[in-house]
C-alpha cells in the first residue's frame, strides 16, 4: 500500500528546464553564464586542453577521497564517484567509478537550488551534505553526497560533488539494511540537503550529530572529512583553470562538452532504426519471509534522434527491493553510459538530454516515500540497467558498426553480506562491521565477438577491485578458507559470458556468533540473461554451514576446499535475510557469472576444450550444455559432432516435434537482426528467417509472433550453472524456457524466468518495425 505524508511532495525531484531554473533564482544568487556565440568562438586546441583538465579534476578528486577514507568500500571497491557541473547543476564531468550515481547527482543540486537559495542561501565557501534518496544526489540512504558551489567573482560558477557509499548510518539492520523493513523508518534516515560547511569551516554540531546515526561513527566522520577535503581539491583545481583560462572561457568549454556529448549521441541514435524493444525482469522475494516474484518491464522507443523508456506495468512497490526516481535514472545510465556512449566523453548533462522516463509512481522502481529503499541501487535500479542494456543490445546488435557494443547483461546483481560482531583478537576488542566486498567480481557478459570477462567486475562500476584477502583478515576477526573463480558459472554461449567466484569464510579471534544480513537477487529467476539464445550465468546461492568441524580440521594441520569437505548441516541463504555465523561455522557465497551470447551448439569447439582446460568449463559442463565430447584435452570431432546432432535431436523431441513445413529463403543480401535472425526482403514483403538455415520464420503482413518452437521445464535443464532450486526461494513456478528454429534448432532464446514470463522474442513488431530505417 502507498502511503503519502503530508508535505512529502517537496522532497521529490525531476529533471528541470535549465531556463526555467535560472529564471526562478533570488536576484540574491547571481550565477555566471555565457552566450551560445561565445560558446561558437571556441578555438579547437582551447576547447580539448581545457576539456582533458577538467577531466582531471576529478581524477584527481578521486585520489584524494581514496587517500582520506578508511573504508574498504572506497580504498578497495570504488563505490563512490564524482561530478563538476555547471551553474545549474548539469553534469560537465563525472567520474569513472560507480556511474549510476551520475544518473542521481544532479537532481540534488536542482532541489537545493529551488529550496535552499534564500532559506538558509547558497554563498561563498557552503558545502552541503544529503542522503535523501526522494531529492537525489544518491541512490538510497547508504550513498552520501557532499556538494559545494564554485563562485568566481560574486557569480555562482558551478559546483563540485563527492559521493560514497557508508558502511553503516544506522537503522534497525546492519550496515543499514533491514531485510523486513516495512518503511523507510525502519532504514537510515534520510536527510535532506543540510549545510555541512559554512564560510569553509565543518559545522561541528551538523557533523557530530551526522556521525552519532553510525554503528562505526569514526569511518563515517572520516569519510565526511574525506569528502570535504575532496570538494576543496575540486574548487582548488576548477579555480585554477579559470584563473588561468578566464571564467568565460571554461564556462563556454563546460556549456559544449555537454552539446557535443549531446550531439554525438544524437547523430548515434540518428544511425539507426526506429523501433520499440521490450524487456521484463524479476526481483525474486521482497523482505525477509517473503516466496513473491516481482516484475519490473520496460518498453524502449527509438524515434528519430531520441529515446523514450517506459515502464508502465512494472510491479507497485513493497518490501525493500524499491527504488526512487533517482534510482531509476541512475539504472537508465548505468547502461546508456557504457553501451551507447562508451566513445562518447561522459558529458552526463548532456547525454541526459536524449531520453525522456515514462514511469508510474508508487512502483519498485519509483517508489514514493516512504517506502523501503535500502536496496534500491543493487536490486530494483541495477535490474533497470540491465533490461535498459538488453533493449538497447537487441536495438544494435542488427548494426555492424554499432554492433561491438552489444552485451549480454553481466552478474545481474550484487549479493550483499553484512557481518557484525566483537574483535576480540589481542589488543582489540572492539565492535567491527564488515560489508563483504568480494561479490564485486562478478562475471562481465558475453559480446557477438568476445567472451565475457571473467570475474571482471560490475558494470556499473568501471574501476571496480575487491579487496586483498590478508586486509580483510587483518581488519576483521575472519578466515577465509578460499576464494576462487567457479567453473560453469558463465553463461553458455557462442561467446561464453564471464565466470564469476564464491568466498569461504569463518569466524576467527572471536568467542561471540556475529550477526549477518544477506539482501540478494537471482537465486530463483535469473538476473545475468543471455542474448541471441546465450543462457543465462549462474544462480547465485549463499549457504551456511553448521557444526562444520572446521576447528579440528586446522588442528588436524588441514584447510576445507569445498563445502563437501564440511561436516555438519546446511542452510540455504534467502534472498533477504538476517542470521548469524557462529565460530566453528562456515559463510558461502557463491555469486553471479554474465550471460552468454549466441547458441552455446555454435562454439568452437576448440574454446570449449581450452575452457576447460583453464578452469572455465568442467567436461561435464562442456559435453551437456555445449555438446563438445573431450579426447585427451581436445575437442574429439566426430564424437562431438555426433553429440550436438544428439542435442539438436532432443530439442526437436522435447519440443512436440517438428512444426509445419515453412519454405527457405536466399539469405543474400539478408540483414542481420542478431546472431540467429536475418531479415529478408521477399518481392515487396519484409520477412524473418533463421540466420543459420534459412527458413522462413515470420512476416510482417501476416505475422505477430515468429513460428519457434517452445520448451519449458525445469531450470536445472539450463545446465550446471543452475545452482539452486527455484522452489526453495520462491512459490511461482520458475522454467527454463528455449524458443529453437523449427529448421537447424538452433537456440534463439533462452532464459530461466517465471512460468508467464511474456515472449518478447516472438514479437515480429519488435525485428520488423513498422517505421523503416530511414
Amino acid at each position: 500500500m502507498t502511503m503519502q505524508i503530508p508535505g512529502a511532495e517537496i522532497f521529490s525531484s525531476r529533471p528541470i528546464d535549465p531556463d526555467e531554473l535560472s529564471r526562478s533564482l533570488p536576484p540574491s544568487l547571481p550565477v555566471h553564464s555565457v552566450t551560445q556565440e561565445q560558446i561558437d568562438e571556441l578555438d579547437p586546441l582551447t576547447y580539448e586542453v581545457i576539456r582533458h583538465r577538467l577531466w582531471s579534476v576529478t581524477d584527481e578528486m578521486g585520489e584524494a577521497l581514496k587517500r582520506m577514507s578508511g573504508s574498504p568500500i572506497v580504498t578497495d571497491a570504488n563505490d563512490f564517484d564524482f561530478a563538476i557541473s555547471d551553474e545549474i547543476g548539469q553534469e560537465v564531468q563525472v567520474g569513472l567509478y560507480n556511474t549510476m550515481l551520475v544518473g542521481a547527482v544532479d537532481l540534488a543540486i536542482y532541489w537545493t537550488l529551488r529550496h535552499r537559495a534564500t532559506n538558509p542561501g547558497i554563498t561563498e565557501g557552503d558545502m552541503f551534505l544529503c542522503n535523501d534518496p526522494w531529492v537525489g544526489g544518491g541512490l538510497h540512504q547508504s550513498d552520501v553526497i557532499v556538494y559545494q558551489p564554485v563562485f568566481y567573482d560574486g557569480k555562482l560558477f558551478g559546483w563540485t560533488s563527492a559521493i560514497c557509499h557508508e558502511p553503516d548510518l544506522g537503522g534497525s539492520g546492519l550496515g543499514s539494511f533491514d531485510p523486513s523493513a516495512k518503511d523507510v523508518f525502519s532504514e537510515s534516515l534520510p536527510t535532506p540537503p543540510i549545510k555541512v560547511v559554512r564560510d569553509y569551516e565543518l559545522q561541528r554540531d551538523v557533523a557530530d550529530a551526522w556521525v552519532r546515526r553510525s554503528r562505526v561513527p569514526m569511518l563515517v566522520g572520516l569519510d565526511l572529512r574525506a569528502k570535504i577535503g575532496a570538494n576543496t581539491v575540486g574548487r582548488n583545481r576548477l579555480l585554477a583553470v579559470i584563473e588561468q583560462y578566464g571564467a568565460d572561457t571554461v564556462k563556454a568549454v563546460m556549456k559544449r562538452m555537454m552539446a557535443d556529448a549531446e550531439g554525438r549521441l544524437r547523430g548515434k541514435l540518428d544511425s539507426l532504426p526506429d523501433g520499440t524493444w521490450k524487456a521484463t525482469g524479476y526481483q525474486d522475494q521482497s523482505h525477509t519471509g517473503d516466496r513473491g516474484i516481482h516484475k519490473i518491464t520496460v518498453a524502449m522507443t527509438k524515434t528519430a534522434d531520441h529515446l523514450t523508456f517506459d515502464f508502465t506495468g512494472t510491479d507497485p512497490q513493497t518490501g525493500v527491493i524499491n527504488c526512487t526516481y533517482a534510482g531509476m535514472r541512475g539504472g537508465v545510465m548505468l547502461a546508456l553510459l557504457p553501451i551507447l556512449a562508451g566513445d562518447i566523453p561522459w558529458s552526463a548533462g548532456g547525454l541526459m538530454r536524449c531520453f525522456d522516463l515514462v514511469s508510474e509512481e508508487g512502483t519498485i522502481n519509483n517508489a514514493t516515500f516512504p517506502a523501503a529503499v535500502s536496496r534500491g541501487p543493487i536490486g530494483p535500479a541495477w535490474l533497470t540497467g540491465t533490461l535498459i542494456a538488453e533493449c538497447l543490445s537487441q536495438m544494435l546488435d542488427r548494426s555492424v558498426d554499432l554492433g561491438k557494443s552489444v552485451q549480454a547483461a553481466c552478474c545481474g546483481t550484487w549479493d550483499t553480506a553484512v557481518i557484525a560482531g566483537l574483535d576480540e583478537r589481542p589488543e582489540q576488542s572492539v565492535p567491527f562491521l564488515n560489508i563483504m566486498m568480494e561479490p564485486m567480481s562478478g562475471g562481465y557478459g558475453a559480446r557477438p565477438t568476445a567472451d565475457g570477462m571473467d570475474t571482471g567486475g560490475l558494470f556499473c562500476i568501471p574501476m571496480g577491485r575487491i579487496p586483498d584477502t590478508e586486509m580483510t583478515e587483518f581488519l576483521y576477526p575472519l578466515l577465509t578458507l578460499w576464494r576462487r573463480e567457479e567453473p560453469d558459472s558463465g553463461g553458455p554461449g557462442r561467446q561464453r559470458g564471464g565466470v564469476s567466484a564464491s568466498i569461504a569464510v569463518t569466524p576467527y579471534g572471536t568467542s561471540l556468533p556475529m550477526g549477518l544480513v544477506l539482501a540478494s537477487a537471482g537465486k530463483a529467476v535469473a538476473q545475468n540473461n543471455g542474448l541471441a539464445g546465450g543462457y543465462p550465468g549462474n544462480t547465485g546461492v549463499e549457504v551456511l554451514a553448521r557444526d562444520t568441524g572446521v576447528v579440528e580440521q586446522f588442528a588436524a594441520g588441514r584447510i576445507p576446499g569445498s563445502l563437501d569437505d564440511l561436516g555438519g548441516g546446511r542452510e540455504f541463504g534467502a534472498c533477504y535475510a538476517e542470521s548469524y555465523v557462529a565460530p566453528g561455522e562456515v559463510l558461502y557465497m557463491h555469486w553471479q557469472g554474465g550471460g552468454g551470447y549466441g547458441d552455446p551448439l555454435l562454439r568452437d569447439p576448440a574454446a570449449v576444450a581450452a575452457d576447460v582446460r583453464e578452469g572455465k568449463v568442467t567436461e561435464h559442463g562442456a559435453e551437456t550444455v555445449y555438446g563438445v565430447v573431450l579426447a585427451d584435452g581436445d575437442a574429439d570431432e566426430i564424437r562431438t559432432s555426433d553429440r550436438r546432432d544428439a542435442m539438436r535431436t532432443e530439442r526437436r523431441n522435447r519440443s512436440g516435434g517438428t512444426l509445419p513445413d515453412a519454405p527457405v529463403v536466399d539469405l543474400a543480401g539478408a540483414r542481420r537482426l542478431d546472431d540467429n535472425l536475418a531479415e529478408v526482403t521477399v518481392g515487396d514483403t519484409r520477412v524473418i528467417a533463421c540466420a543459420q538455415c534459412g527458413r522462413l520464420l515470420g512476416d510482417e503482413k501476416n505475422s505477430t509472433s515468429l513460428d519457434l518452437a517452445r520448451f519449458e521445464g525445469p531450470s536445472s535443464t539450463a545446465g550446471p550453472q543452475v545452482t539452486s532450486d527455484p522452489a526453495e526461494y520462491v512459490d511461482a513456478p520458475v522454467v527454463f524456457r528455449q524458443l529453437c528454429c523449427p529448421g537447424c534448432w538452433t537456440a534463439v532464446y533462452s532464459g530461466i524466468v517465471p512460468a508467464d514470463h511474456p515472449d518478447h522474442a516472438l514479437d515480429v513488431a519488435r525485428l520488423l518495425p513498422a517505421v523503416a530505417e530511414r
